[in-house]
């Protein structure tokens, strides 16, 4: 397979309504470079993020957990125990081309190689048929099709998507409880990533700009009563 450019960003511990502000506009930013982008990031304080679609009734209030809507869907994750990642893949992309099903499945193999490469014996949930609540789900309680899997049965890393036509947002995130350091699991995902979805790697070039602006959304968006307590509030997710 051809090597494909990719910009990868290991970012820092941000807010949780830093974090998905900066993932919605990668999506603007993987069109502008023509190029999918991979980032690696953290949270600043104890979090727990919730799919677009869902209720936020379905979400545990943990005291001294704060909440954030993704603008993916999927279910509720709690990120004290998670490391996370963010492909924003601009429209036009080979992996556009797939289904949402076959998509996940080709970022989720390289995945469950490198967990499996730390010792999980890992492997992919098959799709069994079984329909889950989307609105009421805890992500790690219901496993969907193509998610990873411990020999045990238990579920290592999910994702949510988000698509339109500016392409994918796919944020993922990996239980790193019984893992080696967070590093050491960054490091095995990203060289899985890079060997095969065959990509070639070039840092991603973090503008000023990029970052007053995901600060604004923030602030406007992610942050607001309106957003993360009510659902209707746009029309491509």
């Amino acid at each position: 397979m051809e090597k494909e450019k990719c910009y990868l960003w290991h970012d820092i511990a941000r807010s949780p309504f830093m974090n998905m502000a900066v993932d919605e506009l990668l999506q603007d930013e993987a069109m502008l470079l023509g190029a999918p982008v991979l980032r690696f990031y953290a949270w600043d304080i104890p979090s727990a993020s919730f799919g677009y679609s869902q209720k936020p009734a379905a979400v545990t209030r943990t005291a001294g957990l704060t909440l954030v809507r993704r603008p993916t869907g999927g279910g509720v994750v709690y990120h004290d125990v998670d490391m996370t990642y963010t492909f924003a893949i601009p429209a036009g992309n080979r992996l556009c081309e797939l289904n949402r099903m076959d998509s996940y499945k080709v970022i989720h193999e390289p995945v469950m190689d490198a967990l499996t490469g730390l010792g999980t014996g890992a492997h992919l949930e098959p799709d069994l048929g079984i329909k889950h609540d989307r609105a009421t789900l805890q992500c790690f309680v219901s496993p969907s099709p193509n998610d990873v899997m411990d020999s045990a049965g238990a579920k290592l890393a999910g994702a949510a998507q988000r698509r339109t036509r500016k392409g994918i947002l796919h944020q993922g995130s990996v239980v790193i409880t019984s893992l080696p350091p967070r590093k050491i699991v960054i490091a095995a995902l990203q060289e899985k990533f890079e060997e095969m979805l065959a990509y070639t790697y070039e840092p991603f070039p973090v503008r000023e700009e990029f970052i007053a602006a995901a600060e604004n959304l923030a602030k406007n968006k992610y942050s607001t009563e309106k957003w993360n307590e009510y659902a209707e509030v746009g029309d491509d997710l």
